[in-house]
This record gives C-alpha cells, structure tokens and sequence, in this order.
C-alpha cells in the first residue's frame, strides 16, 4: 500500500516513461560504458599530457638544429662544444674536472 502511495504522490514528469529511460542511459553512459565519461575524461588528459610533450619535443628539436648549424659553420664553438662535453683535449693540456653538489 505504502509503495503504491508513494509512486502516486510522485510528480508525472518523474513517472514519465521516456524521463526514466533517459536518466537509465545517461547513469549507464556515465559509469558502465566501455567508453565512459570519466575514462573519457583520463583520456583527455593524457591526450593533453602528451600534446605538451611534442610541443617540447619539438622545440628543443628547432635549438638542437640550430646548436648544429653553428657548430658546423663556427670551428671554435665545435672545439670548445668538443672540450666541454667529450672531454678532449690537446696532449699538452691536463683536464680538472670540477662538480658541483646539485
């Protein structure tokens, strides 16, 4: 008796048939979907993470290339890019190497 009550004081838009089917599909969209909003939300946010990760990637691609136009085009820069990075030296010169605590 209780139940019929209360379905009765419900409103009509609340005991509408195609209300209920709506609220079912958006409650099953939203949580057990394959493709679900909140996996669809990670998604995104990885898709983010990475879009940022080619754009630094690309960037420090553009500096790469331009540290090799002058290193090829500048003699002095290639030996001293050389001594400071490979360590090379002359066979008269003695190399100390200094580290800082970092």
């Amino acid at each position: 008796m209780r139940w019929k009550a209360f379905i009765q004081s419900l409103p009509s838009w609340l005991k509408n048939f195609y209300f209920i089917t709506g609220v079912l599909f958006i409650v099953h969209l939203t949580f057990f979907d394959v493709n679900n909003l909140i996996n669809q939300y990670k998604l995104s946010q990885q898709l983010n993470d990475l879009e940022n990760e080619k754009a630094y990637y690309l960037q420090k691609i553009v500096q790469i290339q331009q540290e090799q136009e002058a290193l090829t085009k500048d003699k002095e820069k290639l030996e001293r890019f050389a001594r400071e990075h490979y360590l090379m030296k002359k066979p008269q010169e003695d190399i100390y190497i200094i580290r800082s605590n970092e």
